[in-house]
């Protein structure tokens, strides 16, 4: 499977959900168990290697702004939704987490953000073809600390200087 093959799955189960997380963790399974194991697995690539590249300051920050806030465990949520959101919002984020404010339509925070079942979409699929959890991915293995330099936050005045397009349009203040 290549990227493009990735990102056409991703696009056309998020579209088919009309945005719903859970409902697009539940269609991306379906597809995927309509693909060979291997396939899956390269899925499943994909998919963890983008993860552990949005392990970001910036990315965490601009989590913290649409979320109202952002745990260890919330922040890796976001991180399985922003690759759910297509390329062309999770590259965005990539090269400007602040650029968020204008590639998404929307956001509510007790919606969005929250991918935990896309996560494991890959694995549950690779279970069901197989009878077997999948095996080890032969990924490098994410960073100890994000990328980046770290974000205050609990200092609002701070997330809004870091991401002033985000926090005009998305902050609690």
């Amino acid at each position: 499977m290549d990227e493009t093959e990735f990102w056409e799955i991703i696009d056309s189960t998020r579209e088919a959900a009309e945005g719903d997380p859970e409902d697009h963790a539940d269609l991306l399974v379906e597809r995927l168990v309509r693909l060979d194991p291997d396939s899956v697995l390269d899925f499943a690539r994909h998919f963890e290697a983008r993860y552990n590249r949005a392990y970001r300051w910036d990315l965490w920050g601009a989590a913290a702004v649409l979320l109202g806030g952002a745990s260890d465990d919330a922040f890796d949520f976001f991180r399985c939704w922003l690759i759910a959101q297509g390329r062309e919002v999770f590259e965005g984020a990539m090269h400007d987490a602040d650029s968020l404010a204008e590639l998404l339509e929307d956001f509510d925070d007790e919606l969005d953000g929250d991918g935990e079942e896309l996560g494991y979409a890959a694995d549950e699929a690779y279970e069901q073809l197989t009878g077997v959890v999948a095996p080890d991915l032969g990924l490098p293995p994410q960073a100890v600390e994000p990328e980046g330099t770290p974000v205050a936050f609990e200092d609002d005045a701070a997330l809004a200087e870091r991401f002033p397009a985000l926090w005009d349009r998305f902050g609690v203040a």
